[in-house]
């Protein structure tokens, strides 16, 4: 059922917003500018797509009145044909409109910085957390994104127990949010002389990058230590306190970087991955909110959560959330992931369009 009252309260939001988008005063304060330009282009594509539904509306009365007069056989035949298309038409153009009328996220046009780490497993969990990197990388190359290495903890065998990195691009974290969770792999480990398979886990955080405009950090909760960099095996990686560590003190969170050899973009690089996490926290609490009310079936937060296994014997990879299967492992850790970002994707959307 189309909420006619809701539309036609939109359509008059759209005419505020365009009056006060023309506000000098409002174009030169980014606070308010930015969000009300993400707003106007979202009532945009909605009222357009309320006022083509209206016209296949009017068109199908019209039809339908000629339809009940119309006394010449062939005429008719045409009529009831074309009724036929429009309530096609119309049925399409009202889950469109019901799809657009969907709260969007601000947060799904903004860059993502992801966080990969080993949970169990050792070793072998560290190698998959490479694993997952260089699919991550290959994906973002096909997408046209760009990939900055924000910080790394190398292990001895080519792996990694943390690595993180951010993404840039268009409606990055709109997509990438369905990774995070807990990823599953089951083969036999490098480290492994029985040919046994093991099962390891990792985890991946997918968290939208903040900017000033999103939450503001005061300085005095803020605590920040400087310390030499090392690396795997305690061997010095440089000679100077080039290496951060950042505390914000309110929410205990903490972060380090020690990826380059400057203090000061150790420091900016730390202070991105805070103000991230910071803002997932906000956006965790707002989802914990909304799981209360309703069970999400595609789940974008629960870090906890298994979300996906990746089995090497018989070249297959789960994802059971919504039982997709493929039988192409190679091909997806090469960054052919598209599909089941896409049916996640869509299967996150069918769920808001029936609530």
């Amino acid at each position: 059922m189309i909420p006619r009252d809701k539309l036609e309260g939109l359509k008059q939001e759209l005419d505020e917003i365009h009056n006060q988008i023309s506000d000098t005063s409002v174009i030169s304060d980014a606070r308010r500018y930015k969000p009300l330009m993400r707003r106007f282009k979202e009532l945009t594509e909605i009222i357009g797509a309320w006022n083509r539904f209206q016209t296949l509306e009017q068109h199908f009365e019209e039809v339908k009145a000629m339809l009940d007069h119309e006394s010449d056989p062939e005429m008719a035949e045409l009529a009831r044909d074309e009724k036929l298309s429009l309530e096609a038409q119309l049925e399409k153009a009202e889950l469109d409109l019901r799809e657009l009328l969907i709260p969007s996220d601000p947060n799904d046009s903004k860059n993502a910085i992801i966080e990969i780490r080993a949970g169990t497993g050792g070793e072998e969990a560290a190698l998959f957390v490479s694993d997952l990197y260089r699919m991550y990388s290959y994906y973002s190359e096909k997408k046209g994104w760009k990939l900055q290495l924000l910080d790394a903890n190398e292990t001895g065998l080519g792996g990694y127990k943390e690595v993180i990195f951010q993404l840039n691009g268009e409606n990055v974290y709109g997509l990438m949010r369905f990774e995070s969770g807990v990823h599953r792999v089951q083969r036999i480990p490098v480290t492994e002389s029985g040919g046994r398979i093991h099962t390891s886990a990792v985890s991946v955080a997918v968290l939208p990058e903040a900017e000033d405009i999103d939450l503001e950090i005061a300085d005095a909760d803020l605590r920040i230590d400087v310390y030499r960099s090392s690396g795997h095996g305690g061997q010095s990686v440089n000679t100077t306190d080039s290496a951060v560590r950042i505390t914000h003190i309110p929410s205990g969170l903490v972060v380090t970087c020690q990826d380059e050899k400057s203090q000061i973009k150790n420091k900016a690089k730390a202070l991105k991955v805070l103000r991230a996490r910071l803002l997932d926290l906000e956006i965790s609490k707002q989802e914990q909110e909304i799981a209360r009310q309703r069970k999400a079936q595609v789940s974008t937060g629960d870090r906890s959560a298994k979300i996906r296994t990746y089995n090497f014997p018989q070249s297959r990879v789960t994802d059971h959330r919504i039982n997709l299967t493929s039988y192409n492992l190679d091909a997806f850790l090469t960054g052919a992931i598209d599909e089941f970002i896409e049916s996640l994707r869509i299967a996150w959307r069918n769920e808001k369009v029936n609530e």
